[in-house]
């Protein structure tokens, strides 16, 4: 696919001329304080073009939109994969709507309330604020002309959130990750959801996002491939991390030092090699720790 081509897809005219943005309005009247939508702050948002039409970004945004494929499939799992607990196809609605949506659903599932003393204390499974950036940058940064929905599956120690369309062209995994994102796939949509502080500023969700993990034992993690971007958000409490007791031995010795071999944990930790590289594998698949170098000089640190 060229990704090139995207890049003024939002840009093209809409197959629908007959659009009302009344979400849109109700949330600019908030953010804004503009009482009533007109062509003029339309144009000015670049969703009406100057030649007469409306364009895909004001379909994106308009409060009926038959984009295809511009929804969201959103899936919570049970304790094992092949139980589903809530599904719901988030389609033909505003991204605005569908971002709502899924942030309500969010709360349903990765908040609760705790009594302390005599007060009830919101908690998070999940930091709100990571899942919204995340969200937000799945929405904005995506491919609209690849026909497959921006993907949401919910377990019990994670969320998972599939983008379609990896990274634009000109644009390496390294800015990527490192939030040097100069180039926007889709800067009529983004401009909207920054006027609306739904995203603070472009081009730095990922290190906003791993700002919320900074005191937080498991990190975020990013999977960038061709035709995809994956964030994976790991609950942050330690009690909802499943350790087993030799999984537990292994993270306080590596709380203890900057990093270690896999001898030296043996040594330390009384293990033999396979059951240490066992613990080791399975540290780094949750994300935990981190691998450095390759060969007989691996080491291991946590992230």
């Amino acid at each position: 696919m060229d990704k090139g081509a995207n890049m003024d897809y939002e840009e093209r005219i809409s197959s629908s001329q007959g659009l009302t943005f009344n979400i849109l309005e109700q949330m600019l009247k908030e953010k804004a304080g503009i009482v009533k939508i007109n062509l003029d702050i339309l144009k000015t948002l670049n969703l009406y073009n100057k030649d007469g039409y409306y364009n895909i970004a004001g379909e994106l945004l308009a409060d009926k939109n038959d984009v295809a494929f511009s929804g969201i499939d959103i899936v919570k799992f049970g304790k094992a994969i092949n139980k589903i607990l809530y599904r719901e196809t988030i389609k033909n609605k505003s991204l605005l709507f569908q971002y709502d949506r899924v942030i309500e659903i969010f709360k349903q599932y990765y908040r609760y309330e705790e009594i302390e003393g005599y007060t009830r204390i919101k908690k998070e499974l999940i930091p709100k604020r990571a899942f919204r950036e995340s969200l937000a940058n799945a929405i904005v940064h995506r491919a609209y002309n690849i026909k497959r929905y921006i993907q949401i599956a919910m377990y019990e120690d994670r969320i998972e959130i599939n983008s379609p369309g990896g990274l634009p062209e000109g644009i390496s995994e390294e800015e990527y990750l490192n939030g040097n994102i100069s180039l926007l796939r889709n800067p009529i949509v983004a401009g909207v959801f920054f006027r609306l502080d739904i995203i603070e500023q472009f081009g730095t969700g990922v290190a906003r996002i791993n700002d919320e993990y900074i005191k937080s034992i498991p990190k975020p993690n990013f999977v960038v491939t061709e035709n995809n971007i994956k964030i994976i958000l790991p609950v942050t409490e330690f009690d909802k991390l499943n350790l087993s007791e030799d999984e537990w031995t292994v993270y306080d010795l590596l709380r203890e030092e900057i990093e270690l071999g896999r001898g030296e944990i043996d040594l330390k930790s009384g293990f033999e090699k396979s059951k240490t590289l066992r613990i080791l594998n399975s540290l780094a698949d949750k994300n935990i720790i981190q691998r450095l170098g390759s060969g007989v000089g691996v080491t291991y640190k946590l992230k």
